[in-house]
C-alpha cells in the first residue's frame, strides 16, 4: 500500500537511478521521488517539495552516505543555470548515464532490442561549445535561463564556453550599464536588448546581437574593443513576444556575416541561422561514424534537414549523386555553396519543409540508396516518415539529439518495413544531460537478405 507523501515531509531515502535528465531517483512509501543533484547508491534525507497524483519531487536536505563517483562542481552556478547539469559526477558516470538514457529509451519507448553498445566520450569537457547564446534581463544582467524557468542567472564565466565569448557579453553589457541601454522584458515588451548569439570555429568568430529595436551607436565598437578576436557583428531585430531567438531579419553591421570551418576534410561556410553541431570535435567523430554506417560510395545518397550540408558532405562526398534538403533559406544557400567549394559537383539542394519535400520527391520517383537525417529535438512526423518508407531506401542513417524522438521514429519505421541494425552515443554536450545519437536501419527484406 502506498503510503500518502505531503509537502514538507523529510524522509530517509538511498537513490537508486536517473531520470533522463539527471536527477536522483528514489521510492519512498512505494512511489518513485525525484531528487535534483542525488546520485545513484547515495543515501539522502530528502524533503517532499511537490506531490501529485503521477509524480512527486523531493529536495535533498543532506547527504548522508556519498556516492564515491560524485565531485565537487568547479561551476559557482551549478544548480541554478540550467546547462552544466551534470558536473557534479564523474565523468565515466554521466557517460554510463547517458548511454543507460538511449538504450532505456529504444527498450521503454522503440519496444526495439536495439542497444547502443559505447558511448563516444569526448577528449574535453570544458571549453567546447562553438556556438552560445547569452540573455539579458532589466537590470541589466546577462547569463542563462534556470531550469524550466526564464530567470536569468547572472554568469561572468561559463566553464562550458570558450572565455572569448563570456569576454564579448560581458562588454555588451558593461556598454548597456554605461549607455543606460535597456534590457529588453518580456513581461512589459520595453527595452532594448535581448540575447547575444556567438559563434567561433577555428577561424572565425561571429556576434549577432539580438535586440527588440534599431541598434544605438556604440555596440559593435565595445564589442570590438574586448575582442580583437571578432570577424563580424551582426543585429537580428526580433520584437516579438516568445521563444524563438533569432526571429527577425538579420542584417550585417561590420566585418562578415558567416564563419567558416573544416570538418571531416570539408569545408563549410555558416550563416547565423545555419544549424550545426555545437561541438566541433564530437560532430568530425559523429559525421564520420555516419558515414561508415551509410556506406554511401557509388550510391543515390539523401540528406533531409542538411542544414549547410556538414553530414552529407562529409559522409558522402562518394556517393553518385548527393540531394539534400532544409526548410532554413541561409541553411540551403551555405549548402550550395560548400558543395561547390568543396568540388562536389554531383549535389543538389531542395529548400522547403522536410515532410514536403520527402513526399514530392518519393511522388517524383526518386529511390536513394541511403537516405541520412538528422532532424530537430521534436524528430520527424508521420508524414517524413511514410516518405522515407514509400522511397524505400536500403539504408537510413538517423541522427539524434533526443533519444525518446528517436526510439518512437525507429518503433514507427519498424512498422513500415525497417530493421534497427545498430547505433552508438555521442557525447556532444559534456556535462549537461543531452546526448547525441546515431543509428542505422536497414529495409527489412534487404536485412533478411
Amino acid at each position: 500500500m502506498e503510503t500518502v507523501l505531503a509537502k514538507n515531509q523529510i524522509y530517509e531515502s538511498r537513490i537508486t537511478g536517473l531520470t533522463h535528465q539527471g536527477a536522483g531517483v528514489c521510492r519512498i512509501g512505494g512511489r518513485a521521488v525525484f531528487v535534483a543533484g542525488a546520485l545513484p547508491e547515495e543515501l539522502w534525507q530528502v524533503r517532499i517539495v511537490k506531490a501529485t497524483r503521477t509524480a512527486v519531487w523531493g529536495r535533498g536536505e543532506a547527504l548522508l552516505e556519498p556516492s564515491p563517483l560524485r565531485q565537487e562542481p568547479v561551476c559557482p552556478h551549478f544548480g541554478r543555470c540550467g546547462g552544466c547539469a551534470a558536473m557534479h559526477m564523474d565523468y565515466a558516470l554521466e557517460l554510463r548515464f547517458k548511454l543507460d538514457r538511449v538504450n532505456e529509451a529504444l527498450r521503454r519507448i522503440g519496444g526495439l532490442d536495439l542497444r547502443a553498445e559505447w558511448v563516444l566520450g569526448a577528449e574535453t569537457t570544458e571549453g567546447y561549445r562553438n556556438k552560445a547564446v547569452y540573455n539579458f534581463a532589466p537590470g541589466p544582467v546577462c547569463g542563462f535561463y534556470r531550469p524550466r524557468s526564464h530567470q536569468v542567472i547572472p554568469v561572468e564565466r561559463c566553464l562550458l564556453q570558450p572565455e572569448v565569448f563570456d569576454r564579448a557579453a560581458g562588454a555588451l553589457l558593461e556598454w548597456m550599464k554605461r549607455e543606460n541601454i535597456l534590457a529588453y522584458d518580456e513581461t512589459t515588451g520595453r527595452g532594448l536588448i535581448r540575447h547575444l548569439f556567438l559563434r567561433k570555429t577555428s577561424t572565425h568568430f561571429a556576434a549577432c546581437i539580438v535586440a527588440a529595436g534599431d541598434m544605438v551607436p556604440g555596440a559593435v565598437e565595445a564589442l570590438r574593443g574586448a575582442c580583437p578576436e571578432l570577424t563580424g557583428v551582426l543585429l537580428c531585430k526580433n520584437s516579438r513576444p516568445g521563444n524563438v531567438i533569432l526571429d527577425g531579419p538579420v542584417r550585417l553591421l561590420w566585418g562578415c556575416s558567416t564563419v567558416e570551418e573544416t570538418v571531416c576534410g570539408a569545408a563549410l561556410e555558416l550563416s547565423p541561422l545555419t544549424f550545426f553541431q555545437v561541438n566541433t570535435a564530437q560532430a568530425e567523430r559523429l559525421y564520420a561514424l555516419a558515414g561508415q554506417y551509410a556506406e554511401p560510395a557509388g550510391k543515390t545518397v539523401l540528406d533531409l534537414y542538411c542544414g549547410a550540408g556538414a553530414i552529407g558532405l562529409a559522409a558522402a562526398r562518394d556517393a553518385a549523386r548527393l540531394i539534400g534538403s532544409d526548410i532554413v533559406p541561409d541553411a540551403v544557400a551555405n549548402a550550395r555553396r560548400n558543395a561547390a567549394k568543396n568540388g562536389v559537383m554531383n549535389a543538389e539542394y531542395i529548400r522547403g519543409d522536410a515532410a514536403a519535400v520527402a513526399a514530392k520527391l518519393a511522388a517524383d520517383g526518386l529511390r536513394p540508396d541511403v537516405i541520412i537525417t538528422d532532424p530537430p529535438r521534436k524528430g520527424m512526423d508521420e508524414a517524413v516518415l511514410t516518405a522515407i518508407a514509400a522511397m524505400g531506401p536500403a539504408r537510413l542513417v538517423y541522427v539524434s539529439c533526443d533519444p525518446g524522438t528517436l526510439a518512437r521514429d525507429l518503433k514507427r519505421l519498424a512498422e513500415l518495413g525497417y530493421t534497427a541494425e545498430k547505433c552508438a552515443a555521442v557525447d556532444m554536450f559534456p556535462r549537461t544531460y543531452h546526448v547525441e545519437t546515431v543509428a542505422l536501419m536497414t529495409r527489412t527484406d534487404v536485412a533478411k537478405g
